[in-house]
């Protein structure tokens, strides 16, 4: 899901990023001089109230796994985020980036998902809420021990 952009506008990389939850008018990357091939490539900012320029984040060079096309990956963050925004960049034709929201892909303790199975919903077998007690009619099958006239 694209959540903002950034733009080349005189050699400076600025943008925006919205989500229902947050509202950044104006952010900017700044190139981050390093000698270490694990440093990130920029470093992520925004205006605070005070209109002074602070980091939340940072990125590095990815590449897709698919097809090799290189982006930027990292993360939006600050104290008052209850958990740090995963972001990827794209660039763009104009030497800026769409921002996309990326969701972590597989966790283990949650049996490779966010709590919901890879498979589909045939694969799954009876492990659920078991058989149905509904004919092809809708009338109540195999269950005598129901009263119909008790109101629920």
């Amino acid at each position: 899901m694209n959540i903002g952009e950034v733009q080349n506008v005189n050699g400076r990389l600025t943008g925006s990023i919205a989500t229902r939850t947050i509202d950044l008018p104006r952010i900017g990357l700044r190139k981050v001089e390093s000698t270490s091939d694990r440093a990130p490539l920029y470093e992520i900012l925004t205006l605070n109230v005070a209109r002074r320029w602070v980091q939340i984040g940072a990125l590095w060079e990815a590449a897709s796994k698919k097809t090799g096309e290189a982006f930027l990956a990292g993360s939006v963050d600050d104290p008052g985020l209850p958990e740090p925004l995963p972001v990827a960049l794209f660039p763009t034709e104009d030497g800026g980036y769409t921002i996309a929201w990326r969701r972590e892909t597989l966790r283990a303790e949650f049996n490779g998902g966010f709590g919901a199975s890879q498979r589909s919903y045939d694969e799954r077998g009876q492990s659920g809420f078991g058989e149905s007690t509904a004919g092809a009619d809708g009338s109540l099958m195999g269950r005598n021990d129901l009263d119909d006239e008790v109101p629920y």
